[in-house]
């Protein structure tokens, strides 16, 4: 899983770990599901990062497009404010505003799970 150097400093160690990703598109899914949408995975975790952006690069310009509110329920489930794509784009000017909440919606989910597992170990 290749993320862009954002916060990759603080994260890269655990991105290797199969069962992180794994459970990353898991969570995805789950909030994405809770309003109808479908996220699929092929299962290559060597690739998970890009084919999830991508994907959900399509979902959220669609969404955007079409079903505003929907999106802005999604983003509140996963837990994206205004403020948080406002700091991913100082971080990636590269990227239009879709681009930017779907690495948000990646981001914020790896840090649940990785929040999940810090606790559960606790």
């Amino acid at each position: 899983m290749n993320l862009p150097n954002i916060q990759a400093n603080n994260i890269q160690s655990f991105l290797n770990k199969k069962e992180i990703i794994l459970e990353t598109i898991a969570q995805i899914q789950k909030d994405f599901a809770m309003f109808g949408v479908e996220v699929h995975f092929s299962g290559n975790t060597d690739e998970a990062y890009d084919e999830l952006h991508h994907q959900l690069v399509d979902q959220v310009g669609f969404l955007l497009e079409n079903k505003t509110e929907l999106l802005m329920s999604v983003l509140y489930q996963v837990d994206i404010s205004r403020k948080d794509i406002e700091k991913t784009h100082a971080e990636f000017p590269e990227y239009n505003e879709v681009e930017l909440i779907a690495h948000q919606i990646i981001f914020r989910d790896l840090k649940k799970v990785l929040l999940r597992r810090y606790f559960k170990s606790k």
